[in-house]
């Protein structure tokens, strides 16, 4: 909960745990909506509205989020109408990876910048866009699908059906899925997880950080692949700033960001890249508090 200057007012973390049935859920999150109300000291009805972020694919103009898949049982569900209806506000609905965008490019390493494109890396892979200052969603609000772009043909399976998906590669849940079955017993990454099958991107980093070889050379095939997915963005878009979050941003500038911006700026072409800056998040822990209250932001910016 915050205000239009980016104030967090009242904030609250808490695990996904989804019943894969949405009104439930839906229906939590409206109670945890009125006890940060409480923890804030307002009544609901001081709200000017609710901004959800929500992993896409939706579609923003009528708030149902389709058939994200990452999300079991959640298609077709229509949350605008149903938070709506348990908070009596109204409710903003928008593409988390865009509502991320919108964010940095306000408050975060976006700011100042007209062209701005912002990549979620957590279990999924997006990217939302703000070219010449507004956000861009393209035909049906799907624009910045880069997560499902092929970087091989025919190659990993995607949780979205296709094959050889960007997401396949750099993913956290994708790349949680290769390590339970790549990672070498020996290696400081299975020390690190207890157990080669319960190693993570997380255990990779810390290892690859200890000089770990199995760990460096997982960081290679993911900067490799990222950086893939970044030269064809950059020449589709000609942004000014990518910003990378959550994998990338842990990872740090020598491990991932150097590596992955210098594949990328030896690709494309010597104009784009002389003004290119490929960075990590700005906003930190605080990007998804600040990605909502930019939902609901945006929301009122588009009003007559």
């Amino acid at each position: 909960m915050g205000d239009e200057r980016g104030r967090l007012l009242a904030q609250r973390r808490r695990p996904s745990r989804l019943s894969e049935q949405p009104e439930r859920d839906l229906a939590e999150l409206a109670d945890e909506a009125r006890a940060l109300c409480a923890e804030a000291g307002l009544e609901l009805s001081a709200l000017r509205g609710v901004g959800v972020s929500a992993p896409g694919p939706l579609d923003p103009e009528s708030g149902v989020l389709l058939h994200p898949p990452n999300l079991p049982g959640w298609r077709e569900v229509p949350i605008r109408r149903l938070l709506g209806d348990r908070l009596g506000l109204p409710v903003q609905v928008e593409n988390d990876a865009n509502a991320a965008a919108l964010a940095e490019w306000r408050f975060g390493a976006g700011r100042g910048f007209q062209h701005v494109a912002y990549l979620t890396m957590s279990t999924g892979v997006g990217a939302g866009l703000v070219l010449g200052g507004k956000l861009y969603a393209g035909n049906l609000g799907m624009a910045g699908e880069v997560g499902h772009a092929p970087v091989e043909w025919d190659g990993e399976p995607c949780a979205c059906g296709r094959r050889g998906c960007l997401e396949a590669y750099v993913g956290g849940a994708a790349w949680t899925r290769r390590l339970a079955r790549a990672t070498p017993a020996g290696s400081r990454v299975a020390a690190l997880a207890g157990a080669p099958e319960r190693a993570r991107p997380e255990h990779v980093v810390e290892a690859a950080r200890e000089g770990d070889a199995f760990a460096l050379s997982e960081l290679a095939r993911y900067n490799d692949y990222l950086a893939r997915g970044l030269t064809a963005l950059v020449l589709v878009l000609a942004p000014e700033v990518v910003i990378l979050g959550t994998i990338p941003s842990a990872a740090g500038e020598a491990l991932c960001l150097g590596p992955v911006r210098a594949q990328v700026l030896a690709r494309v072409w010597p104009r784009l890249a002389r003004e290119l800056r490929i960075v990590p998040s700005g906003l930190g822990p605080q990007l998804p508090y600040l990605a909502g209250l930019c939902v609901a932001m945006e929301s009122e910016r588009s009003l007559p």
